[in-house]
C-alpha cells in the first residue's frame, strides 16, 4: 500500500536535512528559518519525525495543513498555547477580520476538511456578501449590533440575517425545507 512506502519524516528526502540540523544542535528557529528560505512549510518540524508526513497530514494533500499549522491561523493557536484565554484569541480573530468560531474546530484537521464547501454553499460568506457588506463595516466600526439591525430594517432587509453564521453564505443557511418546495 502507498502509506507503507511513504518514508518516516526524519528520513524523507525533502526534510531529512532539517532533522540533521536539529540533531547537530541548531535551534529550532534557525532550522525553521532555513525551511522558509527553501520554500518549505516550517510547521513540518512540529510533527512526529517517526511517522510519515502523509499519515500526519491526513494524506489528502489538497486539504491543506492542520488548522493549528495553517499559516493563516497559526498565530492564534500560538496565543492559546501561551496561555491567553479563548475569548481574547477570538477577539483577535474578529479584529483581524476572521471568523472566531474557527477556534471551535479540530486543530489537528485542515480547515478545508472541516468547512466543506458543498454544492449547497455556493454563495459568498455572509460577511463578504455585497448585499450585507455595509452592515459588517458598521460592526467593524464599533456600532452595536442593535443599531446595525435597525439600519437593516430601515433598508428593508431582514435583521435576523445578522444572527446567522457570518462565515457561511446566506443561501446555505436559509434553504431549510420550509422554502417553497424547492428540493434538489
Amino acid at each position: 500500500s502507498e502509506e507503507g512506502e511513504e518514508p518516516i519524516l526524519k528520513n524523507d528526502p525533502n526534510y531529512e536535512k532539517y532533522f540533521k540540523m536539529l540533531k547537530m544542535g541548531l535551534p529550532m528557529e534557525a532550522v525553521q528559518h532555513s525551511m522558509k528560505r527553501d520554500g518549505k512549510d516550517p510547521t513540518i518540524m512540529d510533527l512526529d519525525p517517526h511517522k510519515s508526513l502523509k499519515s500526519q497530514r491526513g494524506g489528502g494533500g489538497d486539504d491543506g495543513p492542520a488548522l493549528k499549522d495553517d499559516p493563516e491561523y497559526q498565530k492564534y493557536f500560538k496565543m492559546l498555547k501561551m496561555g491567553l484565554p479563548m475569548g481574547a484569541v477570538q477577539n483577535a480573530l474578529q479584529r483581524d477580520g476572521k471568523d472566531p468560531s474557527i477556534m471551535d474546530l479540530d486543530p489537528e484537521k485542515s480547515l478545508k476538511s472541516q468547512i466543506k464547501k458543498d454544492d449547497e454553499d455556493d454563495g459568498p460568506p455572509l460577511e463578504e456578501d455585497p448585499e450585507y457588506e455595509k452592515y459588517f463595516k458598521m460592526l467593524k466600526m464599533g456600532l452595536p449590533m442593535d443599531a446595525v439591525k435597525h439600519s437593516m430594517k430601515r433598508d428593508g432587509k431582514d435583521p435576523t440575517i445578522m444572527d446567522l453564521d457570518h462565515s457561511k453564505s446566506v443561501k446555505s443557511q436559509l434553504e431549510p425545507s420550509s422554502e417553497e418546495g424547492e428540493e434538489p
